[in-house]
């Protein structure tokens, strides 16, 4: 990562809740300087107030012309939040905004089309560093300004490059949405542990530490999806009898995700129109 550039301009963040924090740690991490970093947030953690201790600006003055500005606010929060930093559009600065839901015409009609500008869409793994976010720029976007924001997204997890902004609601419902996917199959994993006569609080625990590992595996086998699931099918045994259920063609997994990222895929666009 250019940390050099970025000490030597600055680095602004608007919005800093979990993601923007998460962001923020891995880059001090990485040599980010407190003192090149600049936070805009109405509701300061601690751990911000003391960084700011320690040279970070908080809710001050703005560098003229910060190398990065880092959007990280909610898109309810973007019409009051863009307005301080408008400013920064039209020059050599980079906008990269992780914001759900608004699209880079948005950000080009606050800060100019001629403004450098990455649009990226991480998930919420990104705060324990195992998130992966796509990334797409703008016209005007530089391959320098497309590395520089892998680089800054890196801290927090993998990063991919989109052949287009057309690309980021399918992104958006399977990775940005996918998180919460998992959560309700822990749920509903647990809940049918109970219906086979599990305690409640021994049948989450199986589901929990079955669907995190069986994720830590996945992550780090060699083998594809496909390849680890037959691993664990034996012939006519138990894991086989339950996928006959799962991977039924018209009612299984297969289906219900199909219609369910749809579902997410078409409220993208309906929000980013």
């Amino acid at each position: 990562m250019n940390m050099e550039l970025i000490n030597r301009r600055g680095l602004v963040l608007l919005g800093c809740g979990k993601m923007g924090s998460a962001m923020l740690e891995g880059w001090l991490n990485n040599g980010l300087l407190p003192a090149a970093a600049w936070v805009i947030d109405p509701n300061p953690s601690d751990w911000l107030k003391a960084l700011a201790q320690k040279g970070l600006t908080l809710n001050g003055g703005m560098p003229d012309a910060p190398a990065v500005v880092l959007i990280a606010v909610k898109p309810q929060m973007m019409g009051d939040a863009l307005p301080q930093i408008a400013g920064f559009g039209g020059g050599d600065t980079l906008i990269v905004t992780v914001a759900a839901g608004t699209t880079i015409a948005t950000y080009e009609a606050a800060f100019g089309p001629g403004t450098h500008i990455v649009r990226a869409m991480p998930n919420t793994p990104a705060s324990v560093g195992r998130g992966i976010t796509a990334i797409v720029g703008n016209a005007a976007a530089l391959p320098a300004d497309l590395d520089l924001a892998e680089a800054l997204l890196s801290a927090v997890g993998q990063v991919v490059r989109l052949d287009g902004e057309h690309q980021m609601d399918a992104v958006t419902a399977v990775s940005g949405s996918g998180p919460a996917y998992v959560f309700h199959l822990i749920e509903a994993l647990a809940a049918a542990g109970e219906a086979e006569g599990l305690p409640a609080g021994l049948a989450m625990q199986l589901a929990r530490a079955t669907v995190t590992g069986a994720g830590e595996l996945a992550h780090l086998a060699p083998e594809t999806a496909s390849q680890l699931r037959i691993n664990v099918t034996s012939p006519g045994g138990t894991t086989a009898a339950a996928l006959s259920v799962l991977m039924a063609p018209d009612t299984g997994f297969p289906a219900l995700l199909r219609h369910a990222v749809k579902a997410a895929a078409d409220r993208g666009r309906e929000l980013g129109k």
